[in-house]
């Protein structure tokens, strides 16, 4: 055994190593425009595709972000991996094929708005037919996976197929009535999230709607909201990972931790992107005259949740921090916020729907 310490190496990051080899654009930051994004060609797509790593402070262990941008007229390479990934379509428009077997290849167009989801390991690629470059953010679970297995061989040219997952391409998209706020959505593909219909769960805010998502039996979750105009959610506390990307609409989130003496505003708008850091509380707003709906993405769906606090908080959202839940009651919040509500909404002319609830708490 040598005593030597000039080769040791520890705690070590092998998802950043293989960034770092990767040679692409990386951003960081707690929330970030992905308009401003600036990319480059990353040849593992091929077809002079180009794209960014996004790597927010509050991804976690799990979620990485990809924006991918394709040239007009351009293809990616046939690609393949052996992790998760969700894609949303931030503009442009372009297709998707996807290898069935037996020489057999579905392919479905998309625009802005899109959400779909390849299923696991299946062979896939992306073509830009607009005649502007198409964006797309792919959120996925590479990061984990990779400080896992350490072994991009392993993660990009594995032959194991799931034949399980591509059935979900068969099948028509499914809704599966749970509990408000709990409801699901099994596809993978959804061609305009601006359109997909949302049932009402008021217990997050008056005429607030959500819908979960399961994209080809993946463990990646996703969830479309909406709020009304002139409304805002109640608060809540989350675990890091969850990304947030608005859809339509124009609004803004404040992020505190317990303790914190001040309130971080970020921007709720479409091309906004922001990470929730761990034990976050957040509450999103829309001073506007229009519904603003919102994505988000993170590692662990409702189906195969994967982690045990994930499972144990699940049950817990809809309950008062007071007794033990995630969600502050509009009864307990700062008085501080409803102050800066009444200032956003008056900067926009909106009429507010939240009075009623103030006047009959005096």
């Amino acid at each position: 055994m040598s005593g030597g310490t000039t080769n040791f190496r520890y705690l070590i990051d092998s998802y950043l190593d293989w960034v770092a080899r990767e040679r692409v654009p990386v951003v960081e930051g707690l929330g970030v425009d992905l308009d401003d994004v600036a990319t480059a060609p990353w040849p593992r797509l091929g077809g002079g595709c180009r794209a960014a790593l996004v790597h927010l402070r509050g991804r976690g262990d799990f979620l990485g972000v990809q924006l991918i941008e394709i040239p007009p007229g351009v293809q990616t390479d046939w690609l393949r991996h052996l992790y998760d990934d969700v894609f949303f379509v931030l503009s442009g428009r372009g297709s998707t094929s996807i290898e069935l077997g037996e020489g057999e290849t579905r392919s479905f167009d998309w625009g802005p708005r899109a959400l779909f989801a390849p299923p696991l390991n299946t062979r896939f690629r992306l073509a830009g037919l607009d005649s502007a470059p198409a964006r797309l953010l792919c959120g996925n679970d590479l990061p984990f996976l990779m400080n896992v297995f350490r072994n991009e061989h392993f993660l990009f040219d594995h032959p194991a197929d799931f034949p399980e997952r591509l059935a979900r391409l068969a099948s028509e998209d499914e809704f599966v009535p749970v509990a408000p706020g709990r409801h699901l959505c099994e596809t993978s593909f959804i061609p305009d999230l601006g359109a997909l219909a949302l049932p009402e769960w008021e217990a997050r805010g008056a005429g607030f709607r959500n819908i979960d998502i399961v994209l080809s039996d993946s463990s990646m979750h996703a969830h479309v909201a909406e709020m009304p105009a002139g409304t805002y959610t109640k608060g809540r506390r989350h675990d890091a990972g969850v990304h947030v990307v608005g859809i339509s609409g124009a609004g803004y989130t404040l992020l505190w931790k317990p303790g914190d003496t001040a309130f971080e505003r970020l921007e709720l708008r479409p091309g906004a992107l922001f990470a929730l850091t761990d034990e976050t509380l957040h509450q999103h707003f829309n001073p506007g005259a229009e519904p603003l709906r919102y994505l988000a993405i993170s590692i662990g769906s409702d189906r195969y949740p994967m982690l045990a606090r994930k499972l144990k908080r699940r049950a817990v959202f809809d309950t008062s921090l007071k007794d033990g839940g995630l969600q502050i009651d509009y009864a307990d919040q700062d008085p501080r916020i409803h102050a800066l509500w009444r200032e956003a909404i008056s900067a926009t002319g909106a009429a507010s729907r939240m009075e009623h609830v103030f006047e009959a708490r005096a």
